[in-house]
């Protein structure tokens, strides 16, 4: 049987006797447990608020000051999410070989992955992802002159009878509550609160189960190294064992905190880009540790791959204009998912490469 992170997860990682060295962080990317830091609390918004306007407002100062918030009261029923936390439990359980059945590739980013890269890095944890809209089409390659087509198809572990059913519903919550979302930081902006939403057609907005599995040496490693989502925004549920944090550039990396029942949501590039960067897309990360495991249960809005990714008009004017090239998102989708996979030589083509210089 493969070894993931040293052990199965049913295994004792006491005894492991060493870390594989692709999980090595170089030193000045590895967490400083010793580092304490003192900062208001993540800001936590409550979606019952009945004056839409303080609403907005609420959101819109979330959004300038960290990129990151937590909302609650956002209408997802508590036991859904504990049917969600059951069935991934049941399926990290399953064998390597069962798993592996599911494993995803190059070209369908869908399925079960245990070797995903961030910055060069590997992560330590195991992951399994699939789409809203299942069968979307998407660009090969990156490359603009190949016309080549892969298809997202979602793959489905055939032994948990409940598993699909629950992770469908639960998608299908998170890209309704994804959608509430986007449109009061539209409203934030100044935008028309329906002003994205004709980029979702044949969307590729997809959920994930993360599993970090105990480390042995969770200071020389990452559940997820320092990231900025490429995507419109993130909501993500997350266990009590804590791990997620975001980077603050005055302070640090700043915890984010369980809070039972809420859901965190962080900016994506995207948004930063529709935004002509008057919001910027959070850099985060996930620390593990030597006791706990750790799941959390993301969902990634994005748009469909036809879409070409630019500042909205409305915020670019001779004062203030465009910062960013438009680019296309599928083509920008292919070469993230290569690069994600795991092959070592490419980098990542993240918002920089369509930074209009001054």
């Amino acid at each position: 049987m493969e070894v993931f992170c040293g052990k199965t997860r049913k295994q004792n990682t006491q005894n492991m006797g060493d870390i594989y060295s692709a999980y090595i962080l170089s030193t000045e990317h590895r967490p400083n447990f010793s580092t304490f830091v003192e900062v208001d609390e993540i800001p936590i918004i409550d979606l019952s608020e009945t004056s839409q306007e303080n609403l907005v407002s609420k959101i819109g100062k979330a959004c300038e000051k960290w990129g990151f918030f937590q909302v609650i009261n956002h209408g997802i029923a508590s036991d859904l999410i504990i049917k969600v936390d059951n069935e991934a439990k049941k399926f990290f359980e399953l064998s390597m070989e069962e798993k592996k059945k599911l494993k995803r590739d190059a070209c369908n980013a869908t399925g079960y992955h245990d070797a995903e890269h961030t910055r060069k890095t590997r992560d330590w944890k195991e992951v399994f992802d699939f789409l809203v809209k299942d069968g979307i089409q998407t660009p090969s390659s990156d490359d603009p002159h190949d016309l080549g087509l892969c298809t997202q198809k979602n793959r489905w572990p055939q032994s948990l009878p409940h598993f699909r059913e629950i992770m469908e519903e639960y998608g299908g919550k998170l890209e309704k509550l994804s959608y509430r979302l986007l449109e009061l930081i539209s409203l934030s902006l100044g935008l028309a609160g329906d002003k994205f939403l004709d980029c979702f057609k044949n969307n590729l907005s997809q959920t994930r189960i993360n599993y970090y599995p105990p480390c042995p040496f969770p200071d020389l490693a990452l559940g997820n190294g320092p990231h900025k989502d490429p995507c419109v925004l993130t909501v993500v549920a997350q266990d009590d064992t804590g791990g997620l944090q975001v980077k603050k550039n005055s302070v640090g990396w700043v915890p984010v905190k369980p809070i039972s029942g809420a859901f965190v949501v962080n900016l994506g590039d995207i948004l930063q880009v529709w935004s002509n960067d008057k919001y910027d897309s959070a850099e985060h990360r996930v620390v593990v540790n030597s006791q706990k495991e750790r799941f959390s249960y993301p969902f990634f809005l994005f748009p469909g791959p036809h879409i070409m990714v630019k500042p909205a008009e409305e915020l670019v004017s001779e004062k203030d204009p465009a910062k960013y090239k438009a680019y296309n998102f599928g083509k920008y989708y292919a070469n993230r998912t290569h690069a994600d996979f795991g092959n070592q030589d490419i980098e990542g083509r993240e918002i920089h490469h369509f930074k209009i210089l001054d």
